[in-house]
């Protein structure tokens, strides 16, 4: 039977810097793909707001409309640019996501955008737990002022490789959504994900490992480069960690592409040596990936 990851594949994350400017930012974000591109990489990853700053005050300037899809070049620049760069490297590219608004609703979201080696869009997820902290001294944050939810959970498969979870940064400590998308079959986890100097040191690589050792499957999240410039500071170290919790690859702080080569294989080695998968008392605790779980918005 053949496994979860169908043939290896070269995975590369983008740790890019993202400025005040739109037009420059689209533009170092071809660089990076490109140098991502020519290095074999078959499935590359932007980070979470990649097109802009990050704060809820950049949300609505930066905003770009996706619906009805497709959208013109006016309504969202950023779409038309990476479904140009994905044909022109023949790879998948995740834009790790960007601030939509939904004219109807007057809704706006943070939204992630999946594309196919040829160019089509393939799957949309917005963030579904919206980041609302308060760690006394240190940070409070918001995106509730200004962002809406998405509201489901997003698995897509990408040919010939099998299927992976996108979600955003905070998804990342709701663990339902990856044991949902690991018992649905996915071989990846995909996390864009901007933690700050706070959350970061605290949780960052916990929670990419923990997701991975619950689930045994690989995890990816791609953070922007830190500038201490900038209103708010990211955290940096992107990051993929294998199916049995291991650090295979550890960005800085600054900008820079890192790489993993994802095995076939290597899920279903690590799950005979912990059969988890099946040890688990449905008997005694609900599988949570057979309740009633939303697929689409």
């Amino acid at each position: 039977m053949a496994g979860l990851l169908k043939k290896p594949l070269k995975l590369a994350l983008v740790q890019l810097a993202a400025g005040a400017d739109k037009a420059t930012n689209l533009s170092r974000t071809r660089s990076k793909v490109l140098e991502a591109s020519r290095a074999g990489a078959k499935l590359i990853v932007l980070p979470e707001c990649f097109n802009s700053p990050y704060g809820c005050q950049y949300f609505p300037s930066y905003a770009e409309t996706l619906l009805p899809s497709p959208p013109s070049q006016a309504e969202s620049p950023t779409f038309h640019a990476l479904s140009a760069l994905a044909s022109e490297t023949n790879a998948y590219i995740l834009g790790g996501s960007i601030p939509e608004f939904v004219p109807e609703s007057q809704k706006y979201y943070n939204t992630s955008l999946l594309f196919s080696p040829d160019g089509k869009l393939v799957a949309t997820h917005r963030k579904v737990h919206l980041f609302d902290i308060d760690i006394p001294g240190k940070i409070t944050f918001r995106e509730s002022d200004v962002l809406s939810p998405g509201n489901k959970v997003t698995i897509v498969d990408i040919p010939p490789y099998g299927k992976i979870a996108m979600a955003i940064c905070y998804d990342i400590r709701f663990p339902e959504l990856a044991t949902i998308a690991a018992r649905k079959g996915c071989f990846l986890l995909l996390y864009p994900g901007a933690f700050n100097l706070t959350t970061g040191a605290l949780h960052w690589t916990l929670q990419a490992r923990a997701r991975a050792m619950d689930n045994q499957v690989y995890v990816a999240l791609c953070s922007p480069a830190r500038d201490m410039q900038a209103s708010y500071n990211a955290w940096g170290h992107s990051m993929v960690v294998d199916p049995n919790a291991a650090v295979m690859v550890e960005a800085g702080e600054e900008e820079e592409i890192v790489y993993a080569e994802l095995e076939e294989g290597k899920i279903e080695e690590t799950r005979k040596g912990i059969p988890l998968y099946t040890q688990r008392r449905f008997d005694v605790y609900p599988d949570v990936s057979k309740e009633d779980v939303k697929y689409d918005e």
